[in-house]
């Protein structure tokens, strides 16, 4: 495995943490360079995305960078019955980095073992999505000031929302207290709790998405019930539509609450929550360039800091 792959938010530390949300910050300064020219990046994308393939081009452009690859895996040789293997092995022949998502869990995992250009995971089924991790990260710290000691209520698919299980892991360094709000259906699972009690994370757990757990939340990430996810279609009708946030549920909330989302949504955040300030879903999907910045330099082993110095 490249060491500079980014597969899961557990294979980085705090420090290393720290340093992509500094990176972050200096690309939201200086979004546009060259310090990619003559670096190829591709894009293999074996699930349907829009926002995350988007912004993870458009950070190599920016970057002065070269995208090869495909959103749609029924234009690969993958229709044809070419394994993820020999996919992997021949991109790694054209490309300095891959980017890839895929639907299932442990494929990029996988993918450092067959290669030894750097991996970079955007999404494998409901494991793992490090770089919206990232972006989480920076948008938290950047409308709290700090990312310790805050109560972060998560609502919604806690059962294969990736984006929650990963910044779940990532918040360990930050002293959280978690409130998760999900129906018993889509709880969070059990080895997120262990690694909660392992950790020493303060967590809760309700069905009631009520006035007192808003009132007390410094950022409320909000989740899509996510209907690919579900083998029987009953189960999905069932509770697709339990939590929806409205405007006037954010009358008595903190003032520094932000509602954040990883995007899309569907019905669970009300249009009419759109002009309130403590909406930030859609600033947070443009932090998500910078973030995807900042991962990619790691990867391909350049400190755009250190750059900015000469």
């Amino acid at each position: 495995m490249n060491s500079n792959s980014l597969v899961s938010i557990a294979d980085i530390s705090r420090e290393e943490i720290l340093s992509l949300l500094e990176r972050a910050r200096y690309f939201e300064e200086h979004p546009n360079s060259k310090i990619l020219d003559g670096r190829v990046v591709a894009t293999l994308f074996f699930e349907p995305s829009t926002r995350t393939r988007l912004s993870f081009e458009t950070a190599v452009n920016r970057l002065g960078g070269r995208i090869i690859g495909f959103s749609d895996p029924g234009t690969s040789s993958s229709a044809k019955g070419e394994t993820l293997k020999d996919t992997i092995k021949m991109v790694s022949n054209y490309a300095d980095l891959i980017v890839m998502r895929h639907y299932l869990e442990g494929a990029a995992r996988y993918a450092t073992e067959v290669t030894d250009i750097p991996i970079v995971n955007a999404g494998d089924g409901a494991n793992q999505h490090p770089s919206q991790t990232m972006l989480d990260l920076y948008s938290i710290y950047k409308t709290q000031g700090r990312l310790n000691d805050l109560t972060i209520t998560m609502v919604g698919d806690l059962k294969y929302g990736r984006t929650v299980h990963s910044l779940l892991m990532a918040m360990k360094y930050f002293k959280p207290k978690f409130i998760f709000v999900a129906a018993k259906e889509l709880a969070m699972p059990q080895e997120y709790k262990d690694f909660c009690d392992a950790e020493g994370i303060q967590y809760t757990e309700t069905t009631d998405f009520s006035p007192e757990v808003i009132n007390q939340s410094d950022i409320i990430y909000m989740t899509r019930v996510q209907r690919e996810r579900f083998t029987d279609p009953m189960e999905y009708e069932r509770v697709k539509d339990l939590y929806t946030l409205h405007n006037a549920m954010l009358a008595d909330s903190r003032p520094n609450l932000k509602i954040l989302h990883p995007l899309p949504r569907v019905n669970e955040i009300d249009i009419d929550v759109d002009d309130n300030p403590k909406a930030y879903y859609f600033e947070q999907a443009r932090n998500g360039l910078f973030a995807r910045q900042a991962i990619i330099t790691r990867a391909l082993g350049i400190n755009p800091l250190d750059t900015a110095e000469k």
